[in-house]
């Protein structure tokens, strides 16, 4: 089945062999690679708290949902990596601030270690249109 490659200069370019999103033609799904604290503009790792972090790294992953059709309203799941599950209080609080009614389904996980040493790594899969 072909695909469309999302990519948005309002999100963090990807670093590696990946694409920022992926819709499957025929699907009704967009599937977004994990987002880091990284500034779009300059590519440089934002060097802050868990709150600043988590604040950046939904705000990209709201760019790369909108850059695909979708939008953050049209999440149905989340995954949420984080360096020490002691910020997840922290966390929680940034993040439920982007989901205040209908939030997705979503796991949380606590992970030896991220790219680039970040406190937290977010992926979504959202419906598109």
């Amino acid at each position: 089945m072909p695909k469309e490659i999302v990519s948005t200069d309002n999100a963090p370019k990807a670093i590696g062999a990946y694409s920022q999103a992926v819709i499957a033609e025929g699907s009704r799904f967009v599937f977004c690679s994990g987002q880091l604290p990284i500034v779009p503009e300059t590519g440089e790792l934002l060097d802050g708290d868990i709150e600043e972090q988590t604040e950046l790294v939904m705000k990209n992953l709201k760019a790369v949902l909108e850059a695909a059709g979708s939008g953050l309203d049209r999440v149905v799941k989340v995954t949420a990596f984080l360096a020490d599950m002691s910020d997840f209080p922290e966390f929680n609080q940034v993040y439920s601030t982007f989901f205040e009614s209908n939030p997705p389904a979503r796991a949380a996980v606590e992970v030896a270690r991220l790219p680039k040493d970040v406190l937290i790594e977010v992926e979504a899969i959202g419906l598109v249109e």
